[in-house]
């Protein structure tokens, strides 16, 4: 069974976020952690030196494998344990952002839904969780059809190409130039999870899942281990299912902070110890990266001044497969994440490239006051020249109309949109797309909820960047 939701980026936290001068001296040891050349040199922040978006941007990866960074299996009493399979696989099931603006002691972190469905840097569509495996494989058949023999020399640059992979992934969907990286697994959590002697967690209810080995009492309570790992791991019985486990893990990595700041931890010699041998074991960081320099910036920074959230969603249930009806992913529209994301630090959004040549004529068939309208924005702030607006006669699903000359275009305006029924017609005037608004039209500027037979959608923000963010201050109690 996939361990999904693996927070082990918690492991990140511990050094990111050290501020005593004890800890500050003795994660120098951290120097001999393992590294990959996951950012170009060309991207890569001087030491000191503040990053030209306004933030430094930290890209913590969890991988879902069962092997430490050497390759080697995990012990099978620690499978036992945590009760993972012996298989692994190349996805990557937590992806979280965080962003540090400059001149602040503020860090924004959020994350991002694994199954979103997005261009992955080869250019076909995906869920996002698919770039590490993607590049991977790329890569090892590269090396191998040039005569590379080396098996961990290959594995060795595949992982790489993996996590630069995932890297573009994310840097495409969020606008946000990441300057470090950091992967952790399964080890990681575990270890660092019972260093700490557990973590402060708060549920609203009593839930019991088989499947994960969940099995909580409500109101706060402490967990570590195997437990904590069922903690963020659960989905099924969850509120929200994945969108759930996502709020666990922000709670679970919010309070772990909190915790090591507040309570002495970088203080205690035995459990700072025990810290950094987990972080040797299995995480990797970008070659760029200066722990101390970096350690020294963020003096200061207090549990509660870190606020966790979830990009905005268009669909959470999204049908991107016209030969698979059961496949789903889920929809996110890439101008709103961009401005979610410029928006943490108050940074305007870059702005689209131009789609020349059409223009886009929106009609609303559904009666929402303003509906085309904020749907002739979404196609304008993703690039492509707005036209004419008004209303059209009324129909229940929602239409998109083009000449053969614009096929391409207007099925891309069509997936843009919540993936919209479309139809090839002579009559639509040459050099435009004529989108039709029906009365379920769910997709990016519709109020949230609902679905469009012919289109999914599930309107800009339905679920993610609407929830109270998570913060290091307070139980944070969910469900």
């Amino acid at each position: 069974m996939r361990i999904a939701g693996k927070i082990v980026v918690s492991t990140l936290a511990l050094v990111v976020f050290a501020g005593t001068a004890y800890g500050y001296s003795t994660l120098s040891s951290l120097d001999d952690v393992t590294r990959s050349s996951v950012i170009d040199e060309a991207g890569a922040p001087a030491p000191g030196e503040q990053p030209a978006d306004g933030s430094l941007d930290i890209l913590l990866v969890g991988r879902d494998s069962r092997a430490d960074n050497q390759g080697n299996p995990l012990p099978a009493d620690v499978l036992r344990e945590l009760r993972a399979g012996p298989n692994g696989d190349d996805l990557t099931d937590t992806l979280i952002v965080l962003r540090i603006p400059n001149g602040t002691q503020t860090v924004k972190a959020f994350s991002i839904p694994r199954d979103s469905y997005v261009t992955l840097p080869d250019g076909d569509k995906g869920k996002i969780n698919a770039a590490y495996g993607q590049g991977k494989a790329l890569e090892a058949a590269k090396r191998r059809a040039a005569g590379e023999t080396d098996k961990n020399e290959i594995e060795q640059e595949s992982l790489t190409a993996a996590r630069r992979a995932t890297r573009q992934a994310v840097e495409n969907l969020t606008g946000v130039k990441i300057d470090h990286f950091a992967e952790v697994n399964l080890l990681s959590f575990y270890d660092i999870s019972n260093a700490v002697g557990g973590v402060e967690v708060c549920l609203n209810n009593a839930t019991k899942d088989r499947n994960s080995g969940a099995n909580f009492p409500a109101g706060p309570q402490k967990i570590s281990g195997a437990d904590a790992l069922a903690f963020v791991r659960q989905r099924d019985g969850v509120k929200g299912t994945d969108f759930g486990r996502m709020r666990r893990q922000q709670v679970f990595l919010a309070s772990l902070a909190h915790q090591v700041l507040s309570a002495g931890t970088l203080a205690n010699p035995g459990k700072l110890g025990a810290l950094i041998d987990a972080v040797k074991k299995s995480v990797v960081l970008d070659d760029s990266w200066n722990l101390l320099d970096f350690i020294g910036q963020l003096r200061g920074i207090s549990g509660g001044g870190i606020q966790f959230t979830t990009i905005p969603v268009v669909n959470p249930d999204y049908r991107y497969s016209k030969t698979n009806p059961r496949a789903t992913a889920v929809q996110v529209d890439p101008a709103q994440v961009k401005a979610f994301a410029a928006g943490l630090i108050g940074a305007p959004p870059a702005a689209a490239p131009k789609q020349a040549g059409f223009v886009v004529d929106v009609a609303n068939a559904g009666g929402t006051s303003g509906l085309a309208q904020r749907v002739s924005d979404v196609v304008k702030d993703n690039g492509f020249t707005p036209g004419t607006t008004g209303n059209a006669a009324v129909r229940r699903t929602s239409l998109v109309r083009y000449g053969a000359a614009l096929a391409t275009q207007g099925k891309a305006v069509a997936e843009l949109l919540g993936g919209l029924a479309t139809a090839e017609s002579a009559d639509v005037p040459a050099g435009h797309i004529e989108v039709t608004l029906g009365q379920v039209y769910a997709g990016p500027g519709a109020p949230s909820g609902g679905g469009d037979p012919g289109g999914t959608g599930g309107g800009a923000g339905a679920a993610g960047s609407r929830d109270t963010p998570i913060t290091g201050a307070g139980e944070n109690c969910v469900d």
